[in-house]
């Protein structure tokens, strides 16, 4: 496990309450762990430890709904 994994698994486990790391491609939206407000919480937390901007309006649902996804976005973005 990377940093970058490692910072976003911990990032969700302190918004959600859920340790997700076991399964990487759950789809956090379907299973009620991430909703709205949660991702805003998620992004925010992204920009502070890891220095990555993602501005609301371009927030793609579809392409943030798992841990897996996130870990590749934000490694894209660095």
């Amino acid at each position: 496990m990377n940093e970058t994994q490692s910072t976003v698994l911990s990032i969700l486990q302190d918004l959600t309450g859920e340790d997700v790391s076991s399964n990487m491609d759950t789809n956090l939206f379907d299973e009620g762990i991430l909703d709205s407000m949660g991702s805003v919480q998620l992004l925010l937390e992204l920009q502070n430890q890891l220095g990555i901007e993602v501005p609301v309006s371009e927030f793609e649902r579809s392409e943030w709904d798992t841990p897996a996804k996130i870990v590749a976005k934000v490694e894209s973005m660095q």
